[in-house]
């Protein structure tokens, strides 16, 4: 799972990215990214309850998603803020490779790489 210290830690550089920051849609996710200032990136997943009504599937979804930014991470080389929205409960049962596979189109369409 992604460390602690490149995840947000407030909703202040959340909502900073969404008024900020550049979408990029994805047919399961889509991807806002802003830069920041701080010298490092700052990652965080948003699963809405309109996605998944439990607690524990959205947690799971969140869970693979951010292990599979996790495995993506050295490959973006600025320090920028990403926010992935997820839109389909698929997540939690797709395969990981395919998870990630979408991950990274989203990182290399966004060319923050």
């Amino acid at each position: 799972m992604l460390s602690r210290k490149f995840r947000f830690h407030s909703r202040g550089g959340v909502r900073y990215t969404y008024q900020n920051g550049k979408t990029i849609r994805g047919s399961k996710i889509s991807l806002v990214f802003a830069e920041n200032q701080r010298k490092k990136q700052r990652f965080a997943v948003v699963v809405s309850k309109k996605v998944l009504k439990s607690a524990v599937g959205r947690n799971r979804i969140r869970r693979r998603v951010y292990e599979a930014i996790r495995l993506e991470q050295a490959k973006i080389a600025s320090p920028v803020d990403c926010i992935f929205v997820i839109y389909s409960k698929e997540i939690a049962v797709m395969d990981f490779m395919e998870l990630r596979r979408l991950i990274r189109d989203l990182i290399q369409e966004a060319q923050i790489v």
